[in-house]
């Protein structure tokens, strides 16, 4: 029997994810905190748009959740244990903690529903490519179930363990991502003070032991001053502050946290929130290198000209 799924949450990712379900046939009924959102995407694909989150519990078997807060997955799950709908079961691709993961589980089992924490990597081009890493926690069985709605939009699938392994495993990926983050915006601050030209670093770079998905996806872009492109700073602001907390009850080093919360939300103060995290790079220029005056140095640089002063 083909499972009925309900989305919500119809942002960046949600709403691709919300696609690939309904090119699988499995998509029954979209929720977003704007209604308006809901119902433009339900009349493109032909399901419902529903705004009371009981009566979409009613509707599905399984809820697909990509929201922002751990408050707004509490309130999700709070709802569909009223619908007293057995056997529902809720899959969380937000990034919220481990132990709110684990709460929401208890709230559904409660009910006889069941609760999977699965998180997502790989940007807003991995959503809609269908292309993104799965990191599960939860009951091998449920797990099981629900695999076709994960299916529908993963290169990979992998269980890491019980419910809040996945969050916990999103976290480590927080770390690195917010790490890389770092080290790319600092070595092509440097390169476009030095001059190099974009088109030949890049390559050079991506062709070597320096290259990652983030050089490659957003080397270019933030080159441009171009940061509407994906993952928002400040969602991975908050998740670092989830990350964060975890590290520290862990006692792990959290040099790269610490940094990262700070630059953030510096990005954040001057009115930068919405900017990718790509963003960074704002932080790493000396202040008065405009994009006119990089460019500039660069086309200086190629025609072999001496640099002002010198």
């Amino acid at each position: 029997m083909s499972l009925k799924v309900g989305c919500i949450g119809l942002g960046a990712m949600g709403a691709p994810m919300a696609r690939h379900l309904a090119a699988r046939g499995l998509l029954a009924a979209v929720a977003n905190r704007t209604h308006a959102r809901a119902q433009a995407l339900a009349a493109e694909l032909g399901v419902a748009a529903v705004e009371d989150l009981v009566e979409l519990a009613r509707r599905c078997d399984v809820i697909l959740t990509c929201v922002t807060a751990d408050a707004d997955v509490l309130a999700l799950c709070e709802a569909a244990a009223r619908a007293r709908h057995a056997g529902l079961v809720v899959v969380d691709t937000s990034t919220i903690a481990s132990a709110s993961a684990r709460q929401a589980a208890a709230v559904l089992r409660a009910a006889g529903g069941d609760f999977i924490d699965a998180p997502v990597s790989g940007g807003v081009e991995g959503a809609k490519n269908g292309r993104l890493s799965v990191m599960v926690g939860g009951d091998a069985a449920t797990l099981e179930r629900v695999h076709p709605v994960l299916d529908a939009f993963a290169a990979r699938i992998t269980h890491m363990g019980a419910v809040g392994a996945g969050q916990d495993t999103k976290a480590v990926n927080q770390v690195l991502v917010a790490g890389i983050a770092q080290a790319v915006t600092e070595g092509l601050a440097l390169g476009a003070a030095l001059g190099l030209a974009p088109e030949r670093l890049l390559p050079t770079l991506q062709a070597g032991a320096a290259n990652s998905w983030f050089l490659e996806k957003r080397g270019a872009t933030m080159l441009r001053d171009e940061f509407a492109v994906g993952f928002k700073l400040s969602l991975l602001h908050k998740d670092l502050k989830i990350v964060q907390g975890l590290a520290g009850a862990a006692g792990t080093d959290t040099t790269v946290i610490d940094k990262s919360l700070a630059d953030y939300a510096r990005l954040m103060a001057m009115g930068h929130g919405d900017d990718d995290i790509s963003g960074l790079i704002r932080l790493k220029r000396k202040p008065q290198a405009s994009l006119e005056e990089r460019a500039t140095l660069t086309t200086a640089r190629n025609r072999g000209l001496p640099r002002d002063g010198a």
